[in-house]
């Protein structure tokens, strides 16, 4: 099993790149904001109950899937809300379940991300369409990001079209092992 954790800043083409992956490797798609819309239909962005729900759903999933050798990518974002650790929480249970995790780190220079993040397809899963948030949440999203583990991969997403992205990631996954 190969967990592809595809993570960037808003707006750096995460969800559009994931299913260019999902279409060229079979691998199923688990896009953070099905639980973080989820669990904020109930809970506050941010609250004590939403952090430890959002990351609780994200973990049982991911170590499912790895348990089920279920080839998964899954779209992040690091941000303050979401513990140092979740990354390698995660590795440790996919890790555990006999599964591998395989960062892939996307970037986007700032002036592209503050032309993209208003971007209608942004609305469909309640994802920041602020300017304004994203230029006051910046050097945060930026601090979360530098301390991920390091990533397989780091591709400039602002130079490179989303089909050659997800080429370039299963060129990876395929020196990586059989899971694909």
């Amino acid at each position: 099993m190969q967990l592809v954790f595809l993570h960037g800043p808003p707006a750096s083409g995460k969800l559009t790149i994931a299913r260019e992956l999902a279409g060229t490797t079979g691998f199923a798609l688990f896009h953070n904001h099905l639980i973080v819309d989820a669990v904020a239909a109930v809970f506050p962005f941010g609250s004590d109950a939403f952090v430890r729900l959002r990351e609780a759903f994200w973990l049982a999933t991911l170590g499912e899937a790895a348990r089920a050798g279920r080839s998964t990518i899954f779209t992040f974002q690091p941000e303050p809300t979401v513990a140092p650790d979740f990354a390698e929480r995660v590795r440790r249970v996919v890790g555990e379940a006999g599964g591998e995790v395989i960062f892939v780190r996307l970037t986007l220079a700032a002036d592209l991300q503050d032309a993209r993040i208003a971007n209608a397809d942004r609305a469909a899963f309640g994802k920041m369409r602020s300017l304004e948030l994203l230029r006051a949440l910046r050097d945060q999203f930026e601090a979360a990001e530098a301390a991920m583990p390091p990533a397989r991969l780091t591709i400039d997403t602002g130079a490179t079209p989303p089909t050659a992205v997800a080429r370039l990631i299963a060129g990876v996954l395929e020196s990586a092992g059989p899971a694909i």
